[in-house]
């Protein structure tokens, strides 16, 4: 006997039982309301044709699909372990929390870290460390050609667009940016009233897609970008060309997720997925590019203007320093993101598969522009995976002068890595646009978490700088954080990453070979 044929004889079976108990027990009629929906929903199952285990397990089959819908909440607090979880780990997820409530963040009994794993990595402390360092330390932003600069803190708000969060998200992370002293990316989805509600600088991010500076063909429109760079809430602007969550790829905003404010903020219509494109068209190579940052800087008034990659062909990345070299046009910062990803949704094989690790691509520009001459005109931002201190104080070994933080900043916010940010569906009102979800995130708390997350994790990079027996973030170099390689063979980022020579990619004579072929196939012209 098949198992339909089973649960026929089961539901026929039941329903008689039932009924002649109902003649002799009225009270078992209340079984009816159990019995019955269980029934209809079985034969339901046995008839319907696009579940093959619901057809072969009538009723019973549907218990697979419950168990796997609520699989990542019970991987993530009843099966990780507090150093395994993915993307993010507890202990990092714990850190940021309670550095947000303002809760003790220390941590007793030692490390949980196997610190003699492959790939462990710590700082040299010194024997004569400093007893106080700057907690208010400040890096300035902006060159020669550049007349307003910018003192940014060494940690900022990563890119992340209204649409993408909901509005009080935005609010709350503004807000913080406010209490603190910081900057709040924009992302490249427009500046929105949200964003503007409490005052807190803003970096203002413009994508393909120029949400905030857009024609109604979708081109770059100088007046209207002219208006908004000139709020004086706006302290930089940056010039997205690519993202580290889908490198190649332009930005993404779900149909489910799009409102008519939406839809009007950025200047779309409604009814479909927002799809920024893939690559810009106010330019289309790198001389352009230089000339259409020169004029957004004529254009905010001398504001500090940047550009936010994730790092592909090396030779791209040279042919943009053979561009400033040309024009003599330099972006004031490079925001190098990873390909790590982030909050943004994103199609799989992208965040999985495509784009260069932070760690290496931040090596790559620091030492393109050290070997072009350019490292003292052009600040480095590191994105990618900052939560703690070390964090921090990693990429800023690595060639960073500052970093922003996206996922961090959600955390300190409430988000619980439920990894629904693509769905409208975020269970702490987050990265939704669903006003009935949006509500439950209150803007005066979570502001003030996200500042104080801000300020704990600063103050905690200036314990560092001190401990390893230093006055300025300038004065960190690769040799102060070891990485175990393999056992006892353990190096420091001076030997694993070395330095180019300034000016060396200039001269045939003195350039590395490994960087030969990259140099001799950039083009200034050409992005190919």
């Amino acid at each position: 006997m098949t198992m339909r044929q089973k649960f026929v004889v089961f539901a026929i079976a039941a329903l008689v039982a039932v009924f002649l108990l109902s003649l002799l027990w009225g009270p078992v009629l209340w079984l009816l309301v159990v019995l019955l929906p269980v029934i209809a929903l079985g034969i339901f199952d046995m008839y319907q044709t696009q579940h093959s285990i619901r057809r072969l397990y009538p009723f019973l089959g549907r218990f697979r699909y419950m168990l796997e819908s609520v699989r990542p909440e019970i991987q993530q607090y009843f099966v990780e372990s507090d150093t395994n979880g993915t993307p993010i780990s507890r202990e990092y997820r714990s850190l940021v929390y309670q550095r947000a409530k303002g809760d003790r963040d220390t941590r007793p009994f030692g490390t949980i870290f196997d610190v003699n794993r492959n790939g462990y990595e710590w700082l040299n402390h010194s024997m004569n460390p400093n007893d106080t360092v700057e907690v208010c330390y400040r890096v300035k932003f902006g060159g020669d050609q550049c007349k307003k600069p910018y003192m940014a803190s060494p940690l900022n708000i990563s890119a992340m667009s209204f649409g993408s969060l909901s509005s009080n998200a935005v609010r709350a992370l503004n807000k913080g940016a406010k209490i603190g002293g910081f900057a709040h990316n924009t992302g490249e989805g427009s500046i929105s009233p949200y964003h503007l509600e409490h005052g807190g600088d803003l970096i203002w991010q413009i994508g393909t897609g120029y949400f905030g500076s857009r024609k109604k063909d979708g081109g770059f429109d100088p007046e209207l970008f002219k208006t908004n760079a000139n709020r004086d809430q706006v302290k930089m602007i940056e010039i997205k060309l690519s993202q580290g969550a889908k490198p190649g790829h332009g930005g993404i905003l779900p149909a489910a997720k799009l409102t008519e404010e939406i839809a009007e903020i950025r200047g779309v219509p409604m009814g479909s997925d927002v799809v920024s494109p893939a690559s810009h068209t106010a330019f289309s190579n790198p001389l352009e590019m230089m000339h259409f940052i020169n004029q957004l800087r004529e254009l905010s008034g001398g504001k500090p203007i940047g550009i936010k990659f994730c790092l592909g062909n090396r030779s791209e990345l040279l042919a943009i320093c053979k561009a400033m070299l040309e024009t003599g046009i330099t972006p004031d910062f490079i925001t190098v993101d990873g390909g790590e990803g982030g909050t943004g949704a994103a199609p799989t094989e992208m965040t999985n598969s495509v784009g260069t690790p932070l760690k290496d691509g931040l090596i790559a520009v620091n030492n393109a522009l050290i070997g072009c001459n350019l490292r003292d005109k052009i600040r480095i931002i590191a994105a990618g995976k900052i939560f703690s201190a070390f964090h921090l104080i990693r990429a800023i070994a690595l060639g960073a002068d500052t970093a922003n933080s996206a996922r961090g900043m959600m955390l300190a916010l409430g988000c619980i890595q439920s990894r629904t940010c693509n769905t409208d569906h975020c269970p702490t009102g987050i990265a939704t646009q669903n006003p009935n979800r949006a509500i439950a995130l209150d803007v005066t708390d979570k502001g003030q978490r996200v500042a104080n997350y801000h300020h704990a994790t600063v103050t905690h990079l200036a314990e560092l700088i001190a401990a390893a027996g230093l006055n300025t973030l300038e004065e960190l170099e690769p040799c102060h954080i070891n990485r175990r390689i393999n056992g006892t063979d353990v190096r420091t980022y001076e030997d694993l990453y070395p330095t180019l020579q300034a000016g060396c990619l200039l001269q045939d004579a003195t350039r590395p070979e490994h960087w030969q072929r990259d140099w001799q196939r950039a083009r200034s012209n050409s992005w190919t």
